[in-house]
């Protein structure tokens, strides 16, 4: 998973403190690396390296992102990387010089870099999706060329990205001299939202990941971009957008609206933070109808996605909510250390328990979702030598049973604690007294009553049901071959666009 942002502003204004400060309220998205490009005219000026915005980008390299219109990435970290050539954006110099950045993953990776390097004779440098995309985008704007560039060009183009590639995807790119270029999937899989301010001599355009983005710089929101839609803002400001292929559906990943996102993004119209307490409320109800002579004391989130699931869980079960966990926030995340003993010990780094909270109580911990169980292991563990006399568990997700191959790099089936266990084998394994998790359709209503445009979500790793319909056994199996901790911590794994949940945060 990772974050991207492009701007168009007025001529002879600058975008590079715009898109800093977009990617920094979209951070969250990825802490691994961070790059913005600028055009300046038909000039561009690149800066990307590993590690946070901040640390990435100072203010020398600010001084030389000149231009009205830029584009920026933020990457997440997944096991290994840090390598800087594969930090984003990309760039291509024909035709005209193209910059690229992209979230999401692509499920026809393989027979595509095959047909890209033997049929079209493009090189390519790394093992990212986004430079497939790249070059397919460069490809079609190659094939679709006039004597002068317009809209209909590069909305052709991207309707041979839509052709060649398969899978969830967000896209923002850039063409030297000409403007900026957005697309969604064809399932709207991956978020892309855009919106416009008032600027001196017209309108300035931005497009990002999440609404957070546009909030921050004071951009009005306009639209969500739709499935098989795509935008074109010229560098002089001109805005265009055309429905380039027909969408094959409507369905944003779920497991945005359950943790990635900000809880003050709005996405495809509805409010992520509005979902998570719908999911509070329904948990709450489940909770009370499977244990209605429960003996809760309190309720207490895994910080920090889950804050809002747990708050509205305790109000409909009127019971005491409280903060029993306080978070390190200079402790890297759990899932890209090698080895279970590694995962063990940071969670107890990451995380403190305040022993007033537990004495003697009977804790019902709410969290987000539970993947390998890690994490909600240590910490159930944590609750009891703290003092609480019992600790159940609420998860405010159903149970990720499937690997995601959309954009998010979680493990493989056979690393998931839901996989082929009974509800039994997952209390027992993480050491609960009781456990509770979320039902699907619950959560897929929390999402759809704020937009009832939504007609359904992708699930698969609650289902295992694949959306694109073009995962097969072969492909798991060599997922499975690529995601496993033996391979993954010997051997440096594909980079670029994916992320890893290994344990929540």
């Amino acid at each position: 998973m990772c974050g991207i942002v492009g701007e168009v502003a007025s001529l002879n204004s600058l975008v590079n403190q715009d898109l800093f400060d977009a990617l920094t309220a979209i951070q969250h998205r990825g802490q691994d690396a961070a790059g913005i490009v600028t055009c300046d005219g038909s000039k561009l000026f690149l800066r990307k390296s590993t590690g946070l915005v901040r640390d990435v980008i100072h203010k020398r390299h600010m001084l030389e992102l000149t231009g009205n219109m830029g584009i920026g990435h933020v990457r997440y970290p997944t096991a290994g990387t840090d390598q800087k050539d594969e930090a984003q954006p990309f760039y291509v110099n024909s035709p005209y010089g193209i910059t690229l950045a992209h979230n999401g993953n692509l499920t026809n990776a393989e027979s595509l870099r095959e047909e890209l390097e033997k049929k079209d004779k493009r090189h390519l440098n790394t093992e990212s999706d986004s430079e497939l995309i790249l070059n397919v985008l460069a490809q079609g704007l190659h094939q679709s060329q006039q004597h002068e560039m317009d809209e209909n060009t590069v909305f052709n183009a991207v309707s041979e990205v839509y052709r060649r590639c398969q899978g969830g995807y967000a896209v923002v790119a850039m063409i030297a001299g000409q403007g900026i270029v957005a697309f969604r999937d064809l399932y709207g899989i991956r978020p892309l939202i855009y919106g416009k301010r008032k600027s001196a001599s017209g309108f300035d355009y931005m497009v990002a990941s999440e609404s957070v983005a546009l909030d921050a710089l004071g951009f009005e929101v306009i639209n969500d971009l739709m499935p098989g839609e795509a935008l074109f803002i010229t560098q002089a400001g001109n805005f265009y957008k055309k429905q380039c292929v027909l969408p094959k559906a409507y369905a944003p990943c779920l497991f945005e609206y359950i943790y990635f996102a900000r809880p003050d993004s709005v996405m495809d119209k509805s409010s992520v933070y509005k979902v998570r307490l719908r999911m509070g409320k329904t948990l709450a109800k489940k909770i009370a109808s499977l244990y209605p002579h429960h003996d809760i004391d309190v309720v207490i989130p895994i910080p920090e996605t889950s804050r809002p699931t747990a708050q509205a869980l305790a109000m409909e079960l009127n019971l005491k909510y409280r903060e029993g966990f306080i978070k390190n926030r200079y402790i890297g995340r759990t899932f890209i250390m090698p080895g279970q003993q590694k995962r063990q010990k940071s969670v107890r780094q990451k995380l403190n328990p305040i022993p007033l909270e537990f004495k003697d109580k009977c804790v019902l911990l709410v969290d987000d979702s539970i993947v390998r169980g890690t994490t909600c292991k240590e910490i159930i563990q944590m609750a009891r030598q703290a003092g609480a006399r019992k600790v159940y568990f609420a998860s405010a997700a159903p149970e990720v049973r499937y690997p995601n191959v959309y954009g998010i790099d979680m493990p493989t089936a056979t690393e998931l604690i839901a996989h082929n266990r009974s509800h039994e084998a997952i209390c027992q394994a993480i050491g609960a007294d009781w456990l509770v998790y979320q039902d699907l359709p619950s959560v897929i209503e929390a999402v759809r009553e704020g937009n009832p445009e939504i007609k359904q979500c992708e699930v698969s790793v609650f289902t295992g049901e694949y959306i694109t319909g073009d995962i097969d056994a072969r492909y798991m199996q060599d997922l499975e071959a690529k995601r496993n901790d033996k391979v993954r911590f010997t051997k440096q794994p594909k980079t670029g666009e994916n992320l890893d949940i290994y344990n929540q945060d």
